[in-house]
């Protein structure tokens, strides 16, 4: 596998993206909102919380949650480029000013 590039990601997440909005569509009549689509990524983000507690053995769970919590990771990578395309910000460059930022304030 070729490594993923962050701008490759945010286009393959902006086209699965609108196939989900087609369902929206088929299912309720209407799109979800960029509040809703927020809210979806901050219910994913609790569930990486919540599979990371059970990972590291302090949250109780039946059966082994590797898969999920790696799932649920990446899908809240998923969910913040669709909020970031929703709202005109540039993913790459979103990130790359936050790196930089922040590494000056700890001289890196």
């Amino acid at each position: 596998m070729d490594n993923l590039t962050i701008k490759q990601a945010a286009a393959r997440s902006k086209k699965i993206r609108e196939h989900y909005r087609s369902l929206e569509m088929k299912h309720h009549g209407s799109e979800w909102s960029v509040e809703e689509d927020a809210l979806a990524f901050l219910t994913d983000a609790g569930l990486v919380g919540r599979l990371t507690m059970a990972q590291q053995g302090r949250w109780p769970v039946g059966d082994s949650n590797e898969a999920g919590l790696e799932h649920k990771i990446g899908e809240s990578m998923w969910w913040l480029m669709v909020l970031a395309d929703r709202m005109c910000i540039d993913s790459e460059e979103a990130l790359d000013n936050f790196l930089s930022t922040t590494e000056k304030r700890f001289d890196l």
